[in-house]
């Protein structure tokens, strides 16, 4: 049977802790941060978690 590969985008886009939770990068960091407050700019630099009910989703585009 051949091997399962993962998803390249999800694979660049999410990461699994070790816990098993899955991170994602905070939205609206893509472009136009001229207008952007510093607070709000400064806020989305972490990381943020996947709800719950989309965990099992990402977990299969991750399988390797």
């Amino acid at each position: 049977m051949p091997s399962l590969k993962p998803n390249k985008g999800a694979k660049k886009r999410f990461k699994v802790t070790a816990r098993g939770k899955v991170l994602r990068p905070a939205a609206g960091t893509g472009h136009l941060r001229a207008k952007k407050s510093s607070k709000r700019k400064r806020l989305q630099r972490g990381k943020r978690l996947v709800h719950s009910t989309e965990v099992k989703k990402i977990r299969r585009l991750l399988v390797t």
